[in-house]
C-alpha cells in the first residue's frame, strides 16, 4: 500500500473513533492534543501561553473561542477534527492571545466587526502555514477539500491593519459581497468589558506566560527557529503607535455633556427612579510634554508633534497645553481657548531646551495650571530617567518612548520604534 494510501486509511479510522467518542473522550483528545503541542520542540515556547486561563469543551460554540485568556471549543468541532487540524487550532486560539488581537486591534472591530476578524485570522493562519508548509504536524482544517477560515497568500508579511485596509478596500469597491469568515470566533464585547487596569494586566500576564515558555525552551535545550525569531516578535509587538495615541486620547474624554440611556444614573435608583447618565463626548484639557534633552531627534518630534495637532484637530480640546521640557521647563505654549488656534500648531511651535532629562518639572508645571484639571498627559521621551515621578492621581498618563523598549513604571508606555 502507497503511503498516500495508508495516510488515508489512517484518517478514515480515526474520523470512525472520532465519531463515536464520549464527551470525556473529547476532552481527552482536546488536552492530548495540547499536551503533544508542549512536549514538541517547535511549539514548546507556547506552553506558557497555552495553560494560561481556562479551557472548555462546550456545546454551544460552533468552533472556537478565545477572548484573550481564556479558550472554548466546540464539541462537535473537537470531534470532526483529525488531531493535526486539532493541533492547528490551539495554536490558532493561543496565537490570538499571543498577539493580544482583542485589545491591540479593538479600533479595528469598532469600525468594522467582520472585517476585524478576517484580518486577524488571515495573519495567523498564514503565520501557522509558514511554520509547517507541509502540514507534517498541524494542518488547517479542510471541509471538502478547501481551507476553512481566511488563508490568502497575497497577505503574507502584512501585519493585521495592513489586512485590514486593504480588506476594506475591497468591501469598498465591491459592496455587496460577503468576504471569507474565519473558522472560530472573537470574544471582543468580553475583552471590551475589561477595565485599563485588567488590560494592563491581561498583557503582562501574557508577556509573562510567554517567558515562562522561553525558559522552558531553554531547559529543554531547544534551539531557535521560526517558532522562536515568531515569538522574539510578539514579545516586543510592533503596534501602530499613532493608533494608540488616538485611542489613549479619545478614551480618556472627561467633559459631560451628552445624556445617554446606555448607563442609568445610579445616584436615583434607590429611590425609584431611572435617569440617564451623562457620557463623555469631548475633551476639556490635554497636556503634552516633549523631552528636548538632547537626545530626541528633530524627526521624531516633527512625527510625533504632527500626530497630537491632528489628533487636537479631530477631537478638539478647549484648551492644549504643550511642554518643551529637559530638567526644567524651557517653553510652554498654549493652543485652544485663550491661546493660539488648534491648526496652527504644527506651523507656529517653537521647541526649545537641550539639557538634561527630568519630568518632574512637568508635574510642576501641571500643577500650576489650576482648574481644569487635564484630561490625560502625554509624554515624549527618550526613556533616559532615573526618576519618573509622582503625577497626579486619577489622571490619565501616556508615555510615547523613541527607539527603546523601556516601559515606564507609572503610567501606560507605547513605542516608536522608527
Amino acid at each position: 500500500m502507497s503511503a498516500a494510501a495508508q495516510a488515508m486509511s489512517r484518517a478514515a479510522l480515526e474520523d470512525k473513533l472520532f465519531a463515536a467518542m464520549s464527551r470525556a473522550a473529547l476532552e481527552d483528545k482536546l488536552f492530548a492534543a495540547k499536551l503533544k503541542l508542549m512536549g514538541h520542540d517547535d511549539y514548546i515556547r507556547w506552553s506558557g501561553v497555552m495553560t494560561m486561563g481556562s479551557t472548555y469543551l462546550v456545546d454551544s460554540i460552533p468552533t472556537a473561542m478565545t477572548d484573550g485568556r481564556n479558550e472554548w471549543y466546540g464539541t462537535e468541532f473537537v470531534r470532526e477534527l483529525g488531531m493535526r487540524e486539532l493541533r492547528f487550532v490551539i495554536l490558532h486560539e493561543n496565537l490570538h492571545k499571543m498577539a493580544r488581537h482583542l485589545i491591540v486591534w479593538e479600533a479595528l472591530h469598532k469600525e468594522d466587526p467582520e472585517l476585524a476578524n478576517q484580518a486577524c485570522d488571515h495573519w495567523i493562519n498564514l503565520t501557522l502555514h509558514d511554520l509547517d508548509p507541509g502540514e507534517k504536524f498541524i494542518a488547517h482544517p479542510r471541509r471538502d477539500g478547501e481551507r476553512m477560515g481566511c488563508h490568502d497568500p497575497r497577505f503574507r508579511g502584512m501585519d493585521t491593519k495592513q489586512i485590514f485596509d486593504v480588506l476594506k478596500k475591497e468591501k469598498k469597491d465591491q459592496a455587496g459581497q460577503e468576504g471569507k469568515a474565519g473558522f472560530d470566533t472573537h470574544d471582543w464585547e468580553g475583552a471590551g468589558k475589561l477595565s485599563k487596569e485588567e488590560r494592563e494586566q491581561l498583557s503582562k500576564d501574557v508577556d509573562r506566560a510567554m517567558r515562562q515558555g522561553e525558559a522552558a525552551a531553554h531547559r529543554a535545550g531547544v534551539g531557535a527557529g521560526a517558532s522562536s525569531q515568531l515569538f522574539g516578535k510578539l514579545l516586543t509587538p510592533k503596534v501602530d503607535w499613532r493608533e494608540q495615541l488616538r485611542q489613549f486620547v479619545t478614551t480618556n474624554m472627561r467633559a459631560k455633556d451628552v445624556s445617554s440611556w446606555r448607563k442609568v444614573n445610579r445616584r436615583f435608583v434607590s429611590e425609584g427612579i431611572y435617569l440617564p447618565s451623562l457620557i463623555g463626548q469631548k475633551v476639556r484639557c490635554v497636556v503634552v510634554g516633549v523631552d528636548t534633552s538632547g537626545s530626541i531627534g528633530s524627526k521624531e518630534i516633527t512625527a510625533f508633534l504632527s500626530e497630537v495637532a491632528g489628533i487636537a484637530e479631530g477631537v478638539h480640546p478647549e484648551k492644549l497645553h504643550l511642554f518643551y521640557w529637559d530638567t526644567s521647563i524651557a517653553r510652554h505654549e498654549t493652543y485652544g481657548d485663550g491661546g493660539s488656534s488648534l491648526s496652527d500648531l504644527r506651523l507656529s511651535t517653537k521647541p526649545a531646551g537641550g539639557g538634561g532629562t527630568d519630568p518632574r518639572c512637568v508635574i510642576e508645571a501641571i500643577a500650576k495650571l489650576g482648574d481644569p484639571r487635564p484630561d490625560c498627559v502625554i509624554m515624549l521621551t527618550d526613556g533616559c530617567i532615573t526618576d519618573w515621578g509622582v503625577w497626579p492621581a486619577g489622571v490619565p498618563l501616556l508615555w510615547v518612548i523613541c527607539g527603546k523598549n523601556i516601559m515606564a513604571p507609572v503610567g501606560q508606555t507605547i513605542h516608536i520604534q522608527d
